[in-house]
């Protein structure tokens, strides 16, 4: 099977040691990379499962992460450890997020030539098995749904518009909602079990 998480062998291997780690704390794995450069960049992408991410909640990933890297020390030369939420525009790496984002326009890319071409690029229509399923316009304009394996991905991202930025934005107002109301509810019950 593919795997978008983490693409090099050091990807891999790097996420066989962090994923724990994060798991631990309450958060999955979207994405690791290590980017070469002057300074080597290692990029955390987390999300707890049922989506989001805060920013002290990306500083304990890496605070946790940097002590059990420190140990494993499984990067040679230095590097800066960037621990970041997937973004509204995120990429799409596990089999679950062509579900969760089903209706939202994205990009993506097979590893081989599938009808001629390896981008693609239309609304994600859900999934079948280890299918993507994927609708694009076809031959005269008309939509058409085709299916492509999971394997067969290189490269799966949310394409920005104003949709999914205005869902995204309507999500995210429902949820400080409801963390409001719990701390309502926690605070009365604390003043009524001092009555």
């Amino acid at each position: 099977m593919t795997d978008l998480i983490a693409k090099s062998a050091i990807d891999r291997r790097l996420a066989e040691i962090v994923t724990p780690v994060i798991e631990d704390l309450g958060f999955e794995l979207v994405r690791l990379r290590l980017m070469s450069g002057k300074t080597a960049t290692l990029q955390i992408m987390a999300e707890r499962p049922e989506g989001g991410i805060e920013v002290d909640e990306c500083a304990d990933i890496s605070t946790a992460v940097s002590a059990v890297l420190d140990v494993e020390d499984p990067i040679i030369d230095a590097y800066a450890l960037e621990v970041s939420s997937p973004g509204i525009d995120r990429p799409l790496t596990r089999l679950k997020d062509f579900d969760t984002y089903e209706g939202y326009e994205a990009k993506i890319e097979t590893q081989e030539m599938i009808d001629g071409r390896k981008r693609w690029r239309g609304v994600l229509a859900g999934i079948e098995g280890s299918e993507v399923l994927f609708n694009i316009e076809g031959e005269g304009g008309e939509e058409q749904t085709i299916g492509l394996q999971f394997d067969w991905l290189s490269d799966a991202k949310l394409i920005l518009t104003d949709d999914l930025i205005r869902d995204m934005l309507r999500a995210r107002k429902a949820q400080e909602v409801d963390e409001d109301q719990f701390d309502e509810i926690q605070a009365d019950d604390a003043a009524a079990q001092e009555e």
